[in-house]
């Protein structure tokens, strides 16, 4: 599983990237977890909300900050 936090590091980016490490730990499951900052890759991905969440190629929230129980969810 891939997952990736998009956002220009702010705290609400910080605190999305807390929440989905906790929840792959809470999961037990396999993933690569990255923290993408660059505005050019991140508009790439036709994101214009942030922080955005991309599971496996797919965005699955955006402008948002989940807890871990959501992201979880996701998983």
């Amino acid at each position: 599983m891939n997952i990736k936090v998009l956002g220009g590091g702010c705290k609400s980016c910080e605190a999305l990237l807390k929440s989905v490490k906790e929840a792959v730990a809470n999961k037990g499951v396999h993933a690569e977890v990255e923290y993408i900052t660059d505005m050019e890759k991140i508009m790439g991905y036709g994101v214009m909300s942030m922080p955005a969440l991309m599971i496996d190629d797919k965005i699955v929230s955006a402008g948002k900050v989940l807890k871990a129980k959501d992201v979880e969810k996701l998983l």
